[in-house]
């Protein structure tokens, strides 16, 4: 990077810190202040210009609290509370009004997701609740609610100053003992051999511990100084501010802002005017390649006609907007992820190297942010599982600058739009395909994306074209994904599992070393395979594998396919020696998992192996040709239902799919995708990682303390494991029957309630059983309210559904079929 601009006179650098932060802004004082607040005081943070330089001092700062993601609303509620804490701990003003915001529903499905925003209120214990048309005509007179169908009152909302937000968090670091350096800029970053940096500016170098690019609209020529690319793009984006309306003049008091996201803008008092701006459909991307390391304060020509319509819309709500004059105009630039959320972790490529970059609700989310980072540096781990944020969500081989671009399009130009349940957007793909894909098209697929790749969720038969649809209720395809389930548990289903994640170990050590990796012990025999969890550093489920003994000191792995980034960084954490050799197959090998009661009976029509019960047990694995095509095969099935897992070269998925659909051909098997997967799993009570399975949750609430061998001396986790393994579980998973009267099923995240309407647990995941005729939910409840037969209700679509908690899963519980 470039020579920063002139510097008032500066003192001289420290030349070892323990922390260094990159990037002047919202976020990056953020981050400061929390490292201090854990104790890492001796910190630094460099900054190109003056603080709030970027994206940070033109910001809108709107409030909200509540988010689709629970994780999430808890710190942006944390969030909304720490500005008034830092005001008293530090004297300086944020600039905090709280007059509330009325949220608008306009649509059936957006009142839906208000009453689901409400129960989760109640969960999280917060202000957010229905009011009549008379009551919001009371809190905003201004408001025009013709049209509207649900209005909630979120009593926090409101709105921050940029600025002040960001002094108080950096006068907060610095009482602490951190340094600030304004006109300083980072010219290049360096890792040295024992993980350390050193970051050089036109003052001098330092020597830091730990590096955090916090750079804002420079996080991707940061990046790229220590050798990476983040999928990260700037667009413009505007908003107006009026001059002063008489009718706000002459009430007096600040107004709720409003959320009408069906009207695509936002509105917010500003003075005695309206703030109003739009994300609109009209993207304009901005640096396409690289921001200008000269750009500061600046801002972009006015261009309001792209956001006419939007206005107009925000006009017809409040019609006292119509003659008000425009004041001034802000359009400025923003930094985007291809799903708006932030990238944020260390970078599993490198060593201490950490990011917090691409955020959009960045006053919503700041404290957050920045706690959440400074506990995963400082104690190895946050107490929440983020990986909606977590950078390692994308991969580097699949995010092209094409990929990014579209997606960043597609998240601004929706910015508004719901997200419902299960909703793919197809802005940007296909990014990866597998030699089946066009076949599947021919039988109707519908697709999904998983970490880059794409794979059927649900078919519509051949020579048929699928179309996928979304809301919360239930949808077209809820039938298409019954008669694969039905054809799967009556017959066999051919299931394609190639975006699992799949690893080889190989050479002298490699059983040694995934002893030391994972907490379960490691097959010592070939042909035996094993589940297992991965600890985190608190003691949680980090993940969940199967690992089997190809032969002597050769193991194959089988895992999350979207958390194989992810994972990268406990694989890295052990030392492996020089004999072992550990690499990805996700890209080189494709599966399926050919299940159901005829499953033995269509892969033996394929291969000379002895497939009986007696030949191959559950649970055994072995190499194979299955239609002449070499094979792992790995007996087991997360259908919960009798079948095999079949791994073969990826050049040779074709041959291999053919070959099984028409030997199932007249047994009834028939292609089945990932929505008949998730509810075959639900209705056998297993969990997935992402949902069940986390770093939050302790081993004996999730059943899988079994498989954790703490007599052996090493492995990651062990020792959080043993401080864990005494304590009684905080909450349980279990299985739930849901009475389902509104056509709709849970999905995860929906809170559950005792008869009392007290907050007693959450649904993890859900799905209709169709094999059982039962709705059903996987979820955690408080453990001692975990009995059999005892009563919830779990708000899906915000309303309560009564449920039974079930002794034991409903489908094939004693795994008779399963290992038949």
């Amino acid at each position: 990077m470039s020579a920063s601009p002139s510097t008032p006179s500066a003192s001289a650098l420290p030349s070892h810190v323990r922390a260094l932060v990159i990037g002047g802004g919202l976020v990056g004082c953020s981050i400061l202040y929390h490292l201090c607040k854990l104790g890492w005081t001796d910190a630094i943070l460099l900054e190109r210009d003056e603080l709030t330089s970027g994206s940070t001092w033109h910001a809108a700062a709107n409030l909200h609290g509540l988010h689709d993601n629970n994780n999430i609303s808890k710190l942006q509620y944390y969030t909304m509370r720490l500005y008034k804490e830092l005001e008293a701990e530090t004297g300086q003003s944020c600039g905090v009004f709280q007059p509330g915001s009325l949220y608008l529903a306009q649509t059936r499905d957006r009142e839906h997701q208000l009453r689901i925003q409400a129960a989760k209120a109640r969960q999280f214990g917060v202000d957010f609740h229905e009011l009549s048309r008379a009551e919001a005509e009371e809190k905003n007179p201004l408001v025009d609610f013709d049209g509207v169908r649900c209005i909630m009152y979120e009593a926090d909302g409101g709105n921050v100053d940029p600025s002040g937000v960001t002094m108080a968090y950096a006068q907060g670091a610095r009482r602490m003992g951190a340094r600030i350096e304004r006109f300083c800029a980072a010219t290049a970053t360096t890792q040295q051999p024992d993980g350390s940096w050193i970051v050089k500016t036109p003052r001098g170098t330092i020597h830091t511990q730990v590096l955090i690019n916090a750079a804002g609209l420079w996080a991707r020529e940061v990046g790229r100084l220590a050798g990476i690319d983040l999928p990260l793009q700037p667009t413009e984006h505007q908003y107006l501010v009026t001059e002063t309306i008489p009718e706000i003049a002459a009430i007096g008091r600040r107004l709720p802002s409003v959320a009408d996201r069906d009207g695509e803008y936002y509105m917010r008092q500003e003075g005695l005017g309206l703030l109003v701006g739009a994300y609109e459909k009209d993207v304009r991307l901005w640096s396409r390649d690289a921001t200008p390391l000269d750009f500061g304060h600046e801002l972009f020509p006015d261009d309001l006609d792209r956001i006419s319509e939007n206005y107009l819309r925000a006009c017809t709500r409040v019609p006292a907007l119509e003659n008000a004059g425009v004041k001034r105009v802000i359009n400025g630039p923003m930094i985007w992820s291809p799903d708006a959320a932030a990238l944020y972790g260390p970078v599993p490529e490198l060593r201490n190297y950490w990011c917090c970059n691409g955020i959009i609700p960045g006053f919503s989310q700041s404290g957050g942010l920045g706690s959440m980072l400074a506990q995963w540096i400082v104690e190895g781990e946050p107490i929440y599982d983020m990986f909606p944020w977590d950078l390692a969500r994308y991969g580097l081989e699949w995010t092209p600058k094409s990929f990014v671009e579209a997606r960043v399009v597609d998240s601004y130009s929706h910015r508004f739009k719901i997200h419902f349940p299960y909703e793919e957007r197809d802005a940007g793909r296909p990014v990866r395909t597998r030699p089946a894909f066009e076949r599947q098209k021919e039988l109707g697929a519908v697709f999904g994306l998983n970490y880059g790749w794409e794979h059927p969720l649900w078919f519509a038969g051949k020579g048929r074209t699928g179309s996928e649809t979304y809301g919360f209720e239930r949808q077209a395809w809820f039938e298409e994904v019954g008669r694969e389930c039905a054809a799967l548990r009556e017959n066999a289903g051919i299931i394609d599992v190639s975006n699992f994640g799949k690893y080889e170990i190989a050479g002298k050590g490699a059983r040694q070393w995934l002893d030391r990796v994972v907490a379960n012990r490691v097959p010592a025999e070939p042909g035996r395979s094993c589940l297992t969890p991965l600890l985190g550093v608190r003691g949680g489920i980090a993940g969940d594998f199967t690992i089997t003994m190809l032969g002597e000191d050769h193991y194959y792995m089988v895992g999350s396919g979207m958390a194989e980034r992810y994972h990268q960084r406990f694989f890295n954490a052990v030392e492996r020696p020089e004999t072992v050799s550990f690499r990805s197959l996700t890209a080189d090998r494709a599966g399926f998992n050919v299940a159901g009661p005829k499953a033995r009976e269509l892969l033996q029509r394929l291969t000379n192996e002895d497939l009986s019960n007696h030949a191959w047990q559950f649970m055994r694995s072995r190499r194979l040709r299955v239609a002449g095509v070499e094979a792992i095969g790995l007996r087991v099935s997360f259908t919960g239902d009798l079948g095999w897992e079949l791994y073969c070269a990826e050049a040779d998925q074709l041959a291999l799919y053919d070959a099984l659909l028409q030997a199932g051909g007249d047994l009834g098997a028939i292609p089945v995708g990932s929505r008949s997967l998730l509810s075959l799993r639900v209705e056998k009570g297993y969990g997935s990682w992402g949902r069940e399975y986390s770093p939050e949750y302790w081993p004996q609430e999730v059943g899988l303390d079994r498989l954790i061998k703490d007599d052996k001396p090493d492995f990651l986790g062990r020792d959080a494991w043993l401080r864990l393994k005494e304590k009684a579980p905080r909450e349980k998973l279990v299985v739930f029957e849901v009475e389902t009267p509104h056509n709709a099923d849970a999905a995860g995240g929906e809170p559950v309630f005792d008869l009392a309407g007290k907050p007693v647990g959450r649904v993890s995941s859900g799905a209709y059983g169709h094999s059982v005729g039962k709705s059903l939910a996987l979820g955690f409840v408080r453990a001692d309210l975990a009995e059999a037969g005892a009563e919830f209700d779990i708000a899906i679509l915000g309303l309560p559904h009564r449920a039974k908690l079930l002794a034991e899963p409903p489908f094939d519980p004693q795994g008779a079929r399963l290992r038949g």
